[in-house]
C-alpha cells in the first residue's frame, strides 16, 4: 500500500523516526491508526455518556450544599464498605 502524505505530514513521520521513538516510518503510520482507532471509541463513550446525562432527567443547579451532599455520601458510602470488611486473622500481625 502507498500512501500519499502532505509535506507537513511528511515532516512529522521523518521527525518522530529521527526522535528514536519509531523505527521507521510504517510504526509511525500504525501507531497514529491505532490512536485515531482509540480516539474513535473514546469518543463514542462520551457521546453515551453525554447522552444518559441528557436523559437522566431534569437538570439540578450545581451548587456547594450540593457538592457536600455528595461529599457525606461518599464518605458514608466508604465507612460502610470500611465497617463490612472483614478482617483477614493473622494478616499483619
Amino acid at each position: 500500500m502507498n500512501v500519499s502524505l502532505t509535506p507537513q505530514l511528511e515532516a512529522m513521520v521523518r521527525e518522530q523516526v529521527a526522535s528514536g521513538r519509531y523505527n521507521n516510518a510504517s510504526e509511525v503510520v500504525r501507531d497514529a491508526l491505532r490512536q485515531m482507532e482509540r480516539d474513535a471509541q473514546l469518543l463514542a463513550q462520551l457521546r453515551a455518556l453525554a447522552q444518559e446525562g441528557l436523559d437522566s432527567g431534569e437538570p439540578v443547579e450545581f451548587t456547594d450544599a450540593l457538592m457536600e451532599a455528595i461529599d457525606r455520601d461518599a464518605d458514608e458510602l466508604v465507612t460502610r464498605s470500611l465497617a463490612a470488611a472483614t478482617p483477614v486473622v493473622g494478616v499483619g500481625a
